[in-house]
């Protein structure tokens, strides 16, 4: 086995301790959304913290290896690709933190029972729970399947997100109180921080696709424009 492989396989297993730091924080979060209590905080802090760490440590180590080895075809896709999953999982991780900065704020007031109800919200968190957990699947396995499927889930998000938004925006019209108006606020700032972790679990995935089959499926129709 080369030296590179030993190395490349000590790196994997860091991406794959850290994707697990990031499932752990957001298995977290949901579960105290579900229960609708605020229980985690000291849990999901302490989680980032060594995420953060694991960041700075993973990035250093592909850079070493690139400075090392010089490596190139599936090699320095694989590492190129280590570096950006490793950036996205970080952001993740902020995501988590600021959808429970949010519900810290909202568990203080009682009209939250009736606001969280909106019928969309459970299977939007279900959708996004599952694109992340089947990102970093497709990563640990490269399986492009998988990662095509994640993809796939992106617009149904993106079109529960807007469903939402609009939704919370007629409750604000009828019900302009105070209250009603910090709640959806809230609200409102959480179902983004969701969505974008769907945004991060397509970006690993389009990155597993390029890291497999050499192909940069990213902003299609950019690219066709620019042909």
């Amino acid at each position: 086995m080369r030296h590179i492989d030993v190395e490349m396989n000590d790196l994997r297993k860091s991406l794959e301790n850290m994707s697990g730091l990031v499932k752990e924080m957001i298995k977290s979060i949901i579960d105290q959304l579900l229960a609708k209590e605020n229980n985690s905080m000291n849990e999901i802090s302490s989680l980032e913290r060594e995420v953060n760490i694991q960041e700075i440590v993973i990035d250093d180590k592909c850079l070493k290896l690139i400075a090392l080895y010089q490596p190139v075809g599936m090699d320095l896709r694989f590492i190129t690709s280590v570096m950006k999953i490793n950036s996205d999982l970080e952001r993740m991780g902020d995501e988590v933190v600021n959808i429970n900065q949010a519900w810290v704020d909202l568990v203080k007031y009682p009209e939250l029972q009736s606001l969280s109800n909106l019928p969309n919200l459970p299977r939007m968190v279900e959708i996004v729970k599952k694109m992340v957990e089947d990102s970093i699947t497709a990563f640990n396995t490269s399986d492009i399947v998988l990662a095509n499927f994640v993809l796939k889930q992106d617009d149904e998000v993106d079109d529960l997100k807007e469903t939402i938004l609009n939704n919370l925006g007629e409750y604000i019209k009828k019900s302009p109180v105070d209250a009603v108006i910090h709640i959806s606020i809230d609200l409102i700032s959480m179902v983004k921080s969701i969505e974008r972790l769907g945004d991060h679990s397509t970006n690993i995935s389009e990155d597993v696709i390029f890291m497999v089959q050499g192909k940069d499926i990213r902003h299609p129709k950019a690219v066709r424009t620019k042909k």
